[in-house]
C-alpha cells in the first residue's frame, strides 16, 4: 500500500497516512483539511494525545487552530507497533 507519510511521532512510534485514507476518506469528507501536511504536522508536534474511549489500539492527536478556534484532531490506530492514520478533522474540545 502507498504511503503520502510516514513519520516519527514524538512517542517514537511509526505512523503512516495511506494514499487510500487520504483520497477516499479524509479529503471528500473533510474539505477543509486542504493538505496532508497538516496531518503530519499535528503527528510529529501534538499539544495533547490522548487514548480514545472507544478502542485501546486508537490514540487522538491534537493541536488547537487559533484561526478556526478548534483543535485539529487526528486519529491512528495501532497494529503490531505501528500506526496509521484513520481520520482527521477540527472538533471543538478535547474528548
Amino acid at each position: 500500500m502507498a504511503h503520502i507519510f510516514e513519520v516519527i511521532d514524538k512517542f517514537g512510534r511509526k505512523i503512516h497516512l495511506s494514499k487510500e485514507r487520504w483520497g477516499q476518506h479524509i479529503k471528500p469528507i473533510h474539505p477543509e483539511i486542504q493538505n496532508p501536511e497538516e496531518i503530519e504536522e499535528v503527528l510529529k508536534n501534538p499539544g495533547i494525545v490522548n487514548p480514545s474511549d472507544r478502542d485501546e489500539n486508537v490514540r487522538w492527536y491534537y493541536k488547537y487552530n487559533k484561526q478556526r478556534k478548534r483543535y485539529f484532531k487526528v486519529s491512528v490506530k495501532y497494529l503490531n507497533g505501528k500506526g496509521y492514520v484513520i481520520t482527521a478533522h477540527y472538533a471543538r474540545k478535547i474528548e
